[in-house]
């Protein structure tokens, strides 16, 4: 057995819709194979409160993608505030820094104390991000090295995991230590147009890297038959998982 073959790559859905009717009927469509939905910006301030608590109400697990980045008093007070949605794990983003993310683990910590447990993962780098991208803001590392110090960085913080691209999920494990969540967007079919992101890749290509989670939207969502559309994926994870158990060590 390889030593990423103990990893259960989970799928999470994510219902960024434009309007709560949309994400409500991808969750009809999918709900009897999907465990995790992901909430990000467009549906959070659209419909937040009715879609979290159709999730809640139906014992989804929620990943809250809001990428939370600002000054440490103020993401502390969001992180408290949106410890009453019920998700399982809320997002900020590790540019924030030092102080900003041990802020966070901080306020994670009161909510665990006050019964309402979340996990805190920080986002290194969006996957629409090039060097080129970097390089303009002033970020005068290549990409892979802005991952591994953030993940590093999260870490040491008390964070509970990262966001970071498939492709970067060996340098993520090579700087930290387990336990350390590390969640994929950017998941695509073989062949497939990433839009408007740079860092794509298969289901199985992060079973492969060590993947906790993946994270997939259009190819779902998008799909004329959502329910469909997850089946392959989730047959594509487990028979990439079923391959690793079979490779040997």
């Amino acid at each position: 057995m390889t030593k990423n073959a103990g990893h259960m790559t989970q799928l999470i859905v994510a219902l960024d819709e434009a309007k709560l009717e949309e994400a409500q009927d991808i969750f009809r469509h999918t709900a009897a194979d999907v465990r995790w939905y992901k909430v990000g910006y467009q549906a959070y301030y659209s419909f937040g409160n009715e879609i979290l608590a159709e999730l809640r109400e139906a014992r989804r697990s929620i990943f809250l993608d809001l990428k939370l980045h600002d000054i440490p008093n103020t993401v502390a007070g969001a992180i408290r505030s949106v410890g009453r949605s019920g998700a399982a794990f809320v997002t900020v983003h590790a540019e924030g820094g030092r102080s900003m993310l041990t802020a966070a683990a901080q306020a994670r910590d009161e909510l665990a104390a006050a019964g309402r447990p979340v996990k805190i993962v920080a986002v290194t780098l969006l996957t629409s991000l090039s060097n080129e991208d970097l390089r303009e803001t002033g970020v005068d590392r290549p990409a892979h090295e802005v991952i591994a110090m953030r993940a590093r960085l999260a870490q040491e913080c008390g964070l509970d995991g990262v966001v970071c691209p498939v492709e970067a999920v060996p340098v993520v494990r090579a700087h930290t230590q387990p336990p350390f969540t590390v969640i994929c967007p950017g998941i695509r079919p073989e062949g497939e147009s990433g839009g408007d992101q740079r860092r794509t890749a298969t289901a199985a290509a992060a079973v492969r890297a060590g993947a906790d989670y993946i994270v997939v939207g259009r190819p779902i969502t998008k799909a004329p038959d959502p329910r469909a559309a997850v089946r392959a994926i989730c047959a594509e994870l487990d028979a990439a998982k079923a391959d690793l158990t079979r490779q040997p060590s």
